[in-house]
């Protein structure tokens, strides 16, 4: 094996954090990425690589060692192509980036992230000068709540509570680096997550998963947005 392999779930938030550092270094193509079927029993060879464990994503370095957990699997990648490092050199800023990355989300994370950002972070749009380590690990998270906001009519309130943060979270999102998914992706492949299945799993009277490979996503119609009421069928999500 000549590259490290990444066994992945495109859509998952814990794996788009390791194509985000890769992008952001300018290496995304000195790691292969292997996609799981997760509507699908995972494969034995890869159940025995993960030690019967089926969280993703795992990466498998070039000489056959197995790592799990995404912030390990970060650190890894971060050390392996170590130009431009990512993570903070200075032990000061260094410290700072996993108490951001501590912040619980929804109204009362994004208001403790907001405090911590104005007293760290007050002048510009990132935690420090650019796009960096926190920012890799938060960013698949505020995409993923795209179907909070599609589903559920989430939004942050308005007003300088959360003014500062508000302007992090845009930043993130627009950042070239983190591009791999898109809203309308989001939306559709995570319509049973919504639901309260997740995984691959089905909801009852359902054949297919929303996170199937096919039919693609770009070919299926939006969801309905109530999701409280009747559940869609197969038929209704385009599966």
């Amino acid at each position: 094996m000549s590259k490290p392999t990444v066994h992945h779930i495109p859509v998952c938030p814990f794996c788009q954090r390791l194509e985000i550092l890769l992008e952001l270094k300018g290496c995304r193509d000195r790691v292969d990425f292997e996609v799981v079927d997760v509507t699908r029993p995972r494969p034995q060879a890869l159940l025995q690589k993960a030690r019967g464990t089926t969280a993703l994503p795992i990466l498998e370095t070039a000489d056959g060692r197995i790592l799990k957990e995404s912030l390990v699997i970060l650190e890894y990648l971060d050390e392996l192509f170590p130009e431009p490092r990512i993570a903070e050199r200075h032990p000061g800023r260094r410290g700072r980036e996993p108490d951001a990355a501590r912040g619980r989300l929804l109204h009362a994370g994004y208001a403790r992230l907001d405090a911590f950002l104005v007293e760290h972070a007050q002048g510009g749009r990132f935690l420090f000068e650019t796009f960096g380590w926190a920012e890799a690990v938060f960013t698949p998270l505020f995409a993923r709540f795209w179907f909070l906001e599609y589903y559920e009519d989430f939004r942050l309130p308005d007003g300088g509570r959360y003014a500062r943060v508000r302007r992090w979270i845009e930043a993130c999102l627009a950042h070239p680096a983190a591009q791999q998914v898109t809203k309308e992706q989001i939306v559709k492949l995570y319509y049973d997550y919504a639901q309260g299945a997740g995984n691959g799993a089905l909801l009852p009277g359902r054949r297919r998963s929303s996170f199937t490979f096919e039919p693609d996503w770009r070919a299926r119609p939006w969801p309905p947005r109530g999701k409280y009421g009747l559940a869609a069928s197969d038929a209704e999500l385009g599966l």
